[in-house]
């Protein structure tokens, strides 16, 4: 899943968006309001992380002008303010959760993790299964059968983007917008080793290649 980060603290940030990378997420990071709105309203991003006291444009504003454009991207929004009126603000404005400052890494993932279910419409399950796979999109663990398989962390995004969307054609380019960051400019055929990867792990027959088109994971 891509991930913007909207932050002025540019430490805090930093280490955000290193810790969310590892996890396998594909994270974009600004310092400011105004460019914070104009890249959220790309419409390409998964989850929008939201502080409030920003320069430019405050969270509230941002995260309003977002919803009276009619973007429904989850928005997890942060301050180092605390009350009960900062809160109920941030959730008025449109944003779907809210994190004081200084909070815990672990409880921001947890957090993420969960609007990110919550927008995928997985009846609240963060287990897909297909056939003898089963994707745990929460622990971030994959079975087959019985037998775990471990990936490494992009192995696990790329696989993700395409189980959240099973039987349908997922294109390269939506892969590397969605697990590789917004500064990637590498070979667009790295796409390829990691299929080639999951295809060794979990079988060949799993994901399909659609010819000029992209890859489709078997539903079944």
């Amino acid at each position: 899943m891509r991930l913007l980060i909207v932050e002025d603290e540019k430490r805090l940030a930093v280490s955000l968006a290193k810790g969310l990378g590892a996890e396998g997420y594909a994270v974009d990071v600004v310092h400011d309001g105004l460019e914070g709105l104009h890249r959220a309203s790309e419409g390409v991003y998964d989850l929008v992380v939201l502080d409030i006291m920003l320069p430019g444009m405050n969270g509230y504003r941002v995260c309003g002008a977002l919803r009276a454009a009619g973007h429904d991207v989850p928005i997890l929004m942060l301050t180092a303010k605390d009350g009960e009126y900062d809160e109920a603000e941030g959730l008025d404005t449109g944003a779907d959760d809210y994190l004081t400052k200084p909070f815990s890494y672990v409880v921001l993932v947890a957090r993420i993790k969960a609007l990110l279910r919550r927008r995928g419409g997985n009846g609240g399950s963060p287990v897909i299964t297909l056939g003898e796979i089963k994707v745990d999109t929460a622990a971030r663990r994959v079975h087959r059968g019985e037998t775990e398989v471990t990936l490494t962390a992009k192995e696990f995004a790329v696989l993700e983007q395409l189980a959240t969307r099973a039987g349908a054609i997922v294109s390269k380019s939506e892969i590397l917008e969605h697990v590789w960051d917004f500064a990637y400019e590498g070979d667009p055929n790295i796409v390829e080793v990691y299929i080639s990867a999951l295809r060794r792990k979990l079988g060949a027959a799993l994901i399909k290649t659609v010819r000029g088109a992209g890859y489709r994971l078997e539903s079944k």
